[in-house]
């Protein structure tokens, strides 16, 4: 029996990149495929509560096991931002060009360019809550550079590459990606729990 898990987004990219993930016996729903039409505010100021802000609002609804995750750009000289606020850098209306725009200004005297994207998964399960991170280092790129992927990954190049995010494949994105390394963790605990 395949297991389901409802993930906690509205976020067509997200549901697109863990599905590519996941295993045949692991079927993961968006909040569309489960018929839930909400949009769940991000208020807080990590992370770690935003993600479980949102799981914990699906399993309320729900009753049943799903994860949400939340993801941050940690820009190394500008202190760890625009981190949480990642999606709403540039404004409330999550503008991912903008937010590309006012970052690269931000950084446009800067030598130091390192960064890195950090997942975390709120993974709810039996009733009790789960954590798992993943990190991907690299660095701000001087320009945009790619057209597949979303959101930062123009300008980001992980380390051990020469391209940004939105220069690869999926499945070259995935061997470097925080998302994958916080659900591959979320996997291992689950085939722990499956018979």
């Amino acid at each position: 029996m395949p297991t389901i898990l409802i993930f906690a987004t509205n976020n067509s990219n997200k549901v697109k990149e863990i599905k590519s993930l996941v295993a045949e016996d692991l079927i993961v729903l968006s909040l569309a495929d489960a018929g839930i039409n909400i949009d769940i505010p991000e208020p807080f100021d990590t992370l770690e509560a935003n993600a479980t802000e949102k799981s914990t609002v699906i399993h309320q609804l729900t009753k049943q096991n799903c994860f949400s995750e939340d993801t941050g750009l940690e820009v190394s000289a500008l202190n760890g931002a625009p981190g949480v606020k990642s999606a709403r850098y540039a404004g409330e209306n999550r503008d991912f060009q903008s937010n590309i725009d006012l970052l690269l200004l931000n950084l446009q005297n800067e030598h130091d360019r390192t960064a890195q994207f950090r997942t975390v998964i709120s993974l709810i399960w039996e009733q009790q809550e789960y954590l798992f991170e993943g990190i991907c280092t690299g660095k701000i790129s001087q320009e945009q550079k790619g057209k597949e992927g979303f959101g930062y990954d123009p300008i980001f190049i992980p380390d051990g590459a020469t391209i940004s995010f939105a220069e690869m494949t999926m499945e070259e994105k995935n061997q470097y990606s925080h998302r994958k390394k916080a659900m591959h963790k979320l996997i291992d605990f689950l085939k722990l729990k499956l018979p």
